[in-house]
């Protein structure tokens, strides 16, 4: 019995703190609390995102010869069957799974994110593990980044449901999921910070920053002690010779964000099939790719072998345009096609490849005079990520930490202004996620509104200095339920509810109407009253009828406490309601007990259009 009782006291102690923790959680400022789940993510993500790795890298050290990107040296016939049958594995998985299973791409990311609170089926996430594991596998043309930014983003939208954690710190945690991926999969923490803050969230703030970083802080760790410190790309190179260079570097950015919009443009030209079936589009993906690896095996897999070798070394430049064409296609309608993979590190393939093509050109012009071809692939590879995911700084932080070669930071930044110009403002080209969902008809809100509100849980500005009421009450009811000196009076619409049962008042609580009222106006009322000197005071049985007395009165509709406020000014616009009751997110068949003289007990607080106003304008 001792023990019984002191572990239901242990329960109630870390109950009572975790619901403080939650609650804390739906202020705007709440650095620390989201601090510590960031590290929670952080490693969640960082360990979801090594384990693919290794799935996939162990298995290719099995198949393919020397090393695990060496898909060049299998034979014409081995080159052909590897992406067929993994293409047809696929089209066998998709074929019993349902449409919306198939959506795993960084664009469905950013919608569920902004425009579904985040919410990302952990079906999905299963989906994407073992799908993408078998597409990299098999060499199919697509990266390891996209699949791992979607795990991450999963993971932690898993974690914060789990959890019941309010929607707008679930925002937060998103892009510390997204940021730990990032991470754990290039081994580059700051890079994940980025790509985070600009591409997922789309917006900056030391609240977001400090869990993400530090979310980010874990991914790489963990990627750290199980692969190593050893860095993706070797370059041993000297920096540009001479600012006059400089104008060399403003035209490759020219020419780089003409290929990244021709490479944007003729993915969504390929996505225009996309009402096809799954499996007969994932069958010809990988059917090309299997033709392509005819001509050109380099454009199966990540192909990051081959960017090292273009570092250090050279290829004749019609094997290079060569490469480049394949590449491109093969990409664009793999992807367009929904084969599983992210898009990434093709972009930094695609960018070495025209960095290398454009270095030889220079150095055959003026030979010693301008940096070696190697400086060129890289600042391609920066200046094609940045032009087509329109995420510059996030590319700029890629390959500084894919390098550890702080030279290229003056170059990297002029190249990569001058492509996403390019692509924004000459061929309005918002990038490749954006114009992936546009292609599809769905949009993302991301406006300054959204972005606030979406900050701030309505437990934390929802009012409870408020009692609840039948329509019809006493003078002594109504006296009564004054004395506390409440701002609101909830007014329940039904009636006879002393004789529901219990399922009857939790259903009640979310289905019978209700009508707000200043407690102010109550009080005026019975003071009139009570003052008047041509009519007797309020007998202590008469009924007041809450609904004809002189007052000014709001419908209501309800939301649940995890809400954000920009899905309570969702509702009130979808309902013409200027307010909202705040209920918990309980199931009908969840018993709370009930309080007596209160209709029930489940209303938490009352939330206004004015209150939601004033946080904007705040």
């Amino acid at each position: 019995m001792k023990k019984s009782a002191k572990g239901n006291s242990l329960r109630r102690w870390i109950n009572k703190h975790w619901q403080h923790f939650r609650l804390s959680l739906h202020k705007i400022d709440a650095l620390p609390q989201l601090t510590l789940v960031g590290i929670v993510i952080g490693l969640l993500a960082g360990g979801l995102v090594t384990g693919f790795r290794l799935l996939i890298e162990s298995t290719l050290y099995a198949l393919l010869p020397v090393h695990i990107e060496n898909f060049e040296a299998l034979s014409p016939l081995q080159a052909f069957l590897f992406p067929i049958t993994g293409a047809l594995i696929l089209a066998i998985i998709f074929y019993y799974l349902p449409k919306k299973n198939s959506d795993l791409s960084v664009g469905d990311v950013l919608e569920r994110f902004h425009n579904y609170q985040g919410n990302i089926p952990l079906t999905n996430v299963a989906v994407q593990f073992f799908a993408s594991a078998i597409s990299l596998i098999s060499g199919q043309s697509v990266g390891r980044e996209g699949p791992a930014v979607y795990l991450g983003a999963g993971m932690a939208s898993a974690f914060g449901r789990w959890c019941r954690l309010p929607h707008n710190s679930l925002r937060t945690l998103i892009g510390c999921g997204v940021a730990a991926a990032i991470a754990a999969s290039f081994n580059t923490p700051i890079a994940g910070v980025i790509f985070a803050m600009e591409v997922v969230l789309m917006s900056y703030s030391i609240v977001g920053f400090i869990p993400i970083m530090m979310a980010s802080v874990c991914g790489a760790l963990i990627t750290r002690i199980v692969f190593g410190e050893d860095m993706l790309f070797t370059f041993s190179g000297f920096p540009m010779h001479g600012l006059w260079e400089l104008a060399l570097m403003v035209a490759a950015g020219f020419i780089i964000g003409v290929i990244a919009t021709i490479y944007m443009r003729l993915q969504l030209a390929f996505m225009r099939f996309s009402h096809y079936p799954t499996t007969i589009k994932i069958i010809l993906a990988g059917l090309l790719t299997s033709c392509a690896a005819l001509v050109a095996p380099e454009v199966l897999g990540l192909g990051y072998d081959t960017i090292n070798l273009l570092l250090n070394s050279h290829l004749a430049i019609h094997t290079l345009c060569i490469i480049l064409i394949v590449k491109i296609i093969v990409t664009s309608f793999s992807v367009a096609m929904g084969m599983p993979g992210g898009l990434i590190g093709p972009q930094l393939f695609i960018g070495a490849c025209v960095g290398a093509i454009l270095g030889t050109l220079i150095n055959g012009i003026f030979p010693d005079n301008v940096s070696n071809t190697g400086f060129y692939v890289l600042l391609g590879m920066a200046a094609m990520m940045g032009s087509v995911i329109n995420a510059p700084l996030a590319a700029l932080m890629t390959v500084l930490e894919l390098t550890y070669n702080p030279s290229l930071i003056f170059p990297s930044m002029l190249i990569i202004v001058v492509s996403c110009i390019t692509t924004r403002l000459l061929f309005k080209c918002e990038g490749i996620f954006i114009e992936q969902l546009r292609a599809k008809g769905t949009s993302l809100d991301s406006s300054p509104t959204h972005q606030i509100l979406s900050n701030i849980g309505v437990a934390s500005v929802m009012n409870t200095t408020m009692v609840q009421c039948e329509q019809f009450v006493t003078s002594v009811t109504a006296k009564k339920a004054l004395t506390d000196n409440p701002l609101w009076i909830v007014i329940h619409l039904s009636s006879n509810n002393d004789s529901a049962n219990n399922s009857d008042e939790e259903r009640m609580a979310y289905e019978s109407p209700k009508v707000l009222l200043k407690a102010a106006d109550l009080a005026t009322y019975i003071s009139q009253q009570s003052d008047d000197e041509n009519k007797p005071e309020i007998l202590t049985e008469q009924k007041i009828d809450l609904l004809n007395i002189p007052a000014q009165r709001m419908t209501l509709a309800s939301i649940h406490s995890l809400a954000t406020l920009y899905e309570a000014k969702q509702v009130m616009e979808k309902t013409q309601t200027d307010a909202l009751y705040v209920i918990p997110p309980v199931t009908v068949t969840q018993h709370r007990p009930r309080i007596k003289n209160q209709p029930n007990t489940l209303i938490l607080g009352i939330i206004t259009r004015q209150a939601i106003n004033t946080h904007y304008q705040i």
